[in-house]
């Protein structure tokens, strides 16, 4: 199997573990939606931060282009979540669960949770050092501006660290 395919579902379970267990430390139900008294500071915790914080670790497992595999944890579970409280959690099993839970409030909430989640995987790859380029990776004109830099520039001729001319 591909080393990086196993990387990527490990980060995904790893991930939405993680989520898990930081939504039932701060004992919130983003789902659930019951007027103002919704949005309290452990609420902002559960959408924010905690996805932020997946994020980093998705980054972690996973390494470069993981802002994109770290979208899957908080939208995965938040959908398995909605069907979970749809289905098995209904405290009024007669009445349309749509007007129990909104979907707008609840795609508002997976929206945010996914950006966070994606900010926080940006921000463990920028950590890690992902973006970065070694003086080896360096091309003609990047080259110049580092020996500019360095003073080693001199009548039209380009000295890259090795002390190779560049023309």
């Amino acid at each position: 199997m591909n080393q990086r395919f196993v990387k990527g579902v490990t980060a995904v379970v790893v991930g939405m573990a993680l989520n898990y267990l930081g939504d039932k430390l701060l004992g919130v139900r983003i789902e659930t939606f019951s007027g103002i008294t919704t949005f309290t500071f452990a609420w902002m915790l559960d959408v924010f931060l905690v996805p932020f914080v997946v994020g980093l670790v998705v980054a972690w497992i996973f390494g470069k282009h993981a802002k994109w595999l770290a979208c899957l944890p908080p939208l995965f579970l938040r959908c398995i979540f909605y069907v979970y409280v749809s289905l098995y959690d209904n405290p009024h099993p007669y009445v349309d669960f749509f007007f129990e839970i909104p979907l707008g409030y609840w795609g508002l909430c997976v929206i945010l949770a996914v950006e966070s989640a994606n900010i926080g995987a940006i921000l463990g790859e920028v950590m890690m050092g992902t973006y970065g380029r070694k003086d080896g990776q360096l091309g003609e004109r990047d080259a110049a501006v580092v020996a500019s830099r360095r003073g080693e520039l001199s009548f039209g001729k380009i000295v890259n660290h090795k002390g190779v001319n560049h023309e």
